[in-house]
């Protein structure tokens, strides 16, 4: 099986491309934070090479932006070719979904006040808590009846 999934911000604006037959692709960076610290106390980040094809590929371009916090689903793809007699060899995910997890007018606004990337470090190990009620379902009423018939199976 060959599947991932990445969440993390796009570092340069996506490039939009044409094949031959007229079948849109973009290719972006995506920054994506290792969940762990390294031995000097700092997170380090991965760059990933994306590469979004059809339909998506025009929506991503119109929709995410450098510093865009988006989600990606799709299959790791290696490949190589030759350059000035050297083999490179690559390695990308094909997206098959992306997520945008802000708008594009968050995502200015971001930028226009200096916020980075690295302010939105995801922290598995934050101690934070959130207040919540023991009684979830407390403010839904009474109890309702529900009768053999009402259930599906």
């Amino acid at each position: 099986m060959n599947k991932v999934l990445l969440i993390g911000r796009i570092t340069r604006d996506p490039e939009l491309r044409y094949t031959s037959s007229n079948i849109p692709s973009v290719r972006f960076t995506l920054a994506v934070n290792r969940p762990f610290e390294n031995q000097n106390g700092e997170r380090e980040t991965d760059f990933i090479n994306i590469v979004v094809w059809r339909k998506q590929a025009e929506n991503v371009k119109k929709y995410v932006s450098k510093g865009s916090l988006v989600a990606v689903e799709g299959r790791i793809q290696t490949g190589s070719y030759e350059k000035d007699g050297q083999r490179i060899y690559t390695t990308d995910v094909v997206a098959d979904n992306v997520q945008f997890l802000e708008s594009k007018a968050q995502s200015q606004n971001r930028m226009q006040e200096n916020v980075t990337p690295s302010d939105f470090a995801f922290d598995n190990n934050s101690n934070q808590t959130t207040d919540v009620s023991e009684e979830v379902f407390a403010d839904f009423g009474d109890s309702i009846e529900i009768s053999d018939d009402d259930i599906a199976f």
